[in-house]
């Protein structure tokens, strides 16, 4: 058994026993009023959580520039690489 085996069987095994247990905890004892209360609270926050990371992430990010812009900047650098190689045939045929 490789390595990454092992520890698939691992985690399928603590899983399964999570499981179990959550659904003892759950059904059998007094804590299941406690439980459930800290588990939809950890289940809101995640999301809440990932929520105002996608918010303050589209807050602090500056926006693309437009396409126009774009295209503007590539053709002048198009324009500056046709000169540059202009100037190294002619003199290419200076020298020879």
């Amino acid at each position: 058994m490789s390595r990454d085996q092992a520890i698939g069987v691992l985690l399928l095994v603590a899983a399964v026993l999570g499981i179990v247990i959550y659904g003892w905890i759950v059904f059998f004892t007094q804590w299941f009023l406690l439980l459930l209360q800290i588990t939809g609270f950890v289940a809101v926050a995640a999301v809440l959580g990932v929520l105002g990371w996608i918010g303050y992430t589209l807050a602090t990010t500056p926006p693309p520039k437009p396409i126009e812009e774009i295209e503007k900047e590539l053709e002048e650098e198009l324009k500056k690489i046709e000169e540059e190689t202009g100037e190294q045939e002619a003199a290419e045929k200076k020298e020879s």
